[in-house]
């Protein structure tokens, strides 16, 4: 069961007063002790109270004594730096307070932001959004913007430095290849069997005109058909 938490105000009730007192004076001395014996530092506490007519103090009077010289010789300034009391005790923790406040508004304003934005991509309008909202909720959408391309920025210097080893050839490996290719491509034979390697269209011509007048005459020029479409001049020379 967690302990409830104390109300830090003066106790209007004597005898509640004085046992609180009693009570946390205690606990206060033992600190102190846990604090110089598990450090090893030089510490002391003195104590006044309307219910003793003799202060309390630990470890002893020599030893406050001593701790309190020690202090005394130090500059001024330097016994100042983290001096507190009251007052300045409760300023640090107003000003403790307005900074953890503040931050927790600009949490709550992000998601606040966030939640609009994520309604407007359902088809909400921004007709009941002030200027402030508007002002807020540009800066995030380009906060997020800015995340956006960051990310596609490291995806593609991640994709470049995958690929690119792979998928570049050098000059020496290109050429290597290409001299590979042309080495693997079939050569014709033109002796007896090159007949065997004549088109289809020229072998049917062939057959077609075999019976035409004068076709190994001196002066026959034909004109057939070549390759792409382009017409080629065949002497009558090239028969027997």
């Amino acid at each position: 069961m967690t302990r409830k938490k104390v109300k830090l105000a003066f106790i209007t009730n004597d005898s509640a007063r004085k046992a609180t007192f009693k009570k946390r004076k205690k606990g206060l001395m033992k600190k102190v002790s846990e604090l110089s014996t598990l450090c090893g530092i030089d510490a002391c506490a003195i104590i006044y109270s309307p219910y003793e007519t003799q202060p309390e103090v630990w470890p002893n009077t020599v030893g406050a004594q001593r701790v309190l010289s020690q202090f005394k010789r130090m500059p001024e300034m330097e016994q100042n730096k983290k001096m507190v009391n009251q007052e300045s005790f409760i300023k640090q923790r107003i000003t403790k307070a307005n900074e953890q406040l503040k931050k927790q508004h600009k949490e709550n304003r992000e998601k606040e932001m966030t939640e609009v934005m994520y309604q407007c991509l359902t088809g909400r309008g921004l007709n009941n959004l002030g200027m402030a909202d508007l002002h807020d909720l540009g800066c995030l959408i380009d906060q997020h913007l800015k995340g956006i391309y960051k990310k596609i920025e490291a995806l593609k210097k991640s994709s470049i430095a995958q690929v690119g080893p792979v998928g570049v050839k050098s000059t020496s490996e290109a050429w290597r290849s290409e001299v590979h290719e042309h080495e693997q491509k079939p050569v014709v034979d033109m002796g007896v069997d090159a007949t065997q390697n004549r088109p289809q269209w020229f072998t049917d011509w062939a057959n077609k005109n075999e019976h035409m007048t004068g076709f190994g005459g001196d002066d026959q020029v034909v004109m057939m058909p070549f390759g792409d479409g382009h017409n080629a001049m065949w002497s009558s020379g090239f028969f027997p």
